[in-house]
């Protein structure tokens, strides 16, 4: 861990802050970028709008390089859900077609689907949890010749297991269905690639392990996808000269940019630009294994009489999050409570306490917390 880097994240002063898999605090650089951009239009007012423009084509390009896809596949949204349910509301859909899925998805990845049933008779297939895992032969079983989208998360929220999407994209495209990801849990702490991952769509955003302000999310679409998926909202931004208001009969941009309907919140953009250099300056592959330390030494040395580790710590299958079950009576809830009260910050999700480091927590920070579980 480097030390210059944790002087930009001011509330290692005060907490010991484990809980990035729910929302993550900026480093000062992106703050002060921020900012910046508002004393800008606070001083100038449009003057600048341009630059503004710049710094958000710039925090595109930063995100598809995370993903090794062209920028144009990249749009803005205002988060993960608004992004899945542009797949799912862009596609045509026909009664006794079926979409699969895992039964413990975040709430993001689920209701657009279950909207899509309910409108359409579609068949909402749910593959259950099994011991912290999902069964990849069992999920991808439940695949047949009516699929039209397996959706799933790279990493599961209340678990942290991550998925093998080579396997299941394989599987998908046998049925020749989308491959939908979430990859919220993922971006930036496990690498991520389009091409070699074979997913056909994904949405995400930036407040989670991107270490940016909530209100930006984004949306990739492959050029599989984008032949299947229309964009069901639009704006003036969506044109191909969007700044030709006179032509209101143009086409719409090509790949995801008919996505983006309107302006933004710049001063996001700004704030994002500046977290989004710690990934590519660092390395998501470094990023990766620093984290998978510090989590592997939590596992390692945790009192095994108190306290089981929920999460798969198998080789391909273990992320940067780390839940916990404890097994003297406490819950999650109360365990998360005790740990707030010595300034540890984790969260409960259901029976289980999450734990979820990222690159400027320290192993003194991690020991610290095995002393402080009840």
């Amino acid at each position: 861990m480097n030390e210059n880097l944790r002087q930009l994240f001011p509330i290692t002063k005060e907490w010991i802050y484990l809980n990035h898999a729910s929302c993550s605090p900026p480093p000062a650089t992106a703050l002060e970028a921020m900012n910046e951009q508002l004393r800008d239009v606070q001083m100038n007012g449009s003057l600048n709008y341009h630059n503004w423009v710049r710094v958000k084509e710039n925090c595109r390009q930063a995100t598809a390089k995370l993903l090794n896809v062209r920028s144009e596949q990249i749009a803005f949204l205002r988060n993960t859900s608004d992004g899945l349910s542009c797949i799912a509301n862009g596609l045509t859909w026909n009664a006794g077609e079926n979409i699969v899925t895992f039964q413990n998805e975040f709430p993001s990845n689920v209701y657009p689907w279950r909207r899509i049933r309910d409108l359409f008779g579609v068949e909402l297939r749910f593959c259950p949890e099994r011991n912290g895992r999902i069964d990849l032969d069992e999920f991808c079983g439940l695949t047949d010749d009516k699929t039209k989208v397996v959706a799933l998360s790279a990493v599961q929220y209340a678990s942290g297991f991550r998925a093998d999407l080579p396997k299941i994209a394989r599987a998908a495209r046998a049925v020749d269905a989308l491959f939908v990801v979430d990859v919220i849990q993922a971006m930036g702490v496990n690498p991520l690639d389009a091409q070699t991952d074979l997913f056909d769509a994904a949405a995400g955003g930036f407040h989670k392990w991107l270490l940016s302000p909530e209100g930006i999310g984004f949306l990739y679409l492959s050029d599989r996808a984008r032949e299947r998926i229309e964009p069901t909202l639009v704006g003036w931004i969506s044109a191909l000269h969007h700044e030709d208001f006179g032509d209101i009969e143009q086409s719409f941009k090509p790949g995801a940019l008919a996505w983006e309907t309107g302006t933004f919140a710049s001063s996001l953009f700004y704030a994002v630009e500046k977290s989004l250099e710690i990934f590519h300056n660092f390395g998501v592959v470094e990023i990766n294994r620093y984290l998978l330390e510090l989590t592997d030494s939590l596992c390692d040395n945790l009192d095994t009489r108190k306290y089981e580790v929920v999460s798969s710590r198998l080789n391909g299958e273990k992320s940067p999050i780390v839940c916990l079950r404890n097994l003297q009576g406490f819950s999650a809830a109360e365990v998360a409570k005790i740990l707030l009260s010595k300034k540890i910050f984790v969260i409960p999700r259901g029976d289980r306490i999450r734990v979820s480091p990222h690159i400027y927590n320290t192993k003194d920070e991690i020991d610290q917390l095995i002393s402080a579980l009840p």
